[in-house]
């Protein structure tokens, strides 16, 4: 039989992928970006003859405006 302590054992959540979720939706620099790299995927989708059009540029600053705002309160929840 199982152990009553499985049932009872409650699901993990990442703290660092809810604060990446809040960090998207409530930041405006990082929405803004986020809009910048998802027009320029759109671009990127439509002509893929354009090879020197890549995104990295803006993955890269949507990336680090996400972990900036992550940073600032992420340890406080790994207490």
């Amino acid at each position: 039989a199982d152990a009553p302590e499985e049932e009872e054992e409650e699901d993990l959540v990442d703290p660092q992928g809810v604060l990446r979720d809040e960090c998207i939706e409530k930041n405006a620099k990082c929405q803004e970006l986020k809009d910048i790299l998802d027009k320029c995927n759109e671009r990127v989708a439509v002509n893929p003859a354009i090879e020197e059009e890549t995104c990295e540029e803006e993955l890269i600053d949507f990336v680090h405006c996400v972990d900036h705002c992550v940073s600032k309160s992420l340890f406080s929840k790994l207490v």
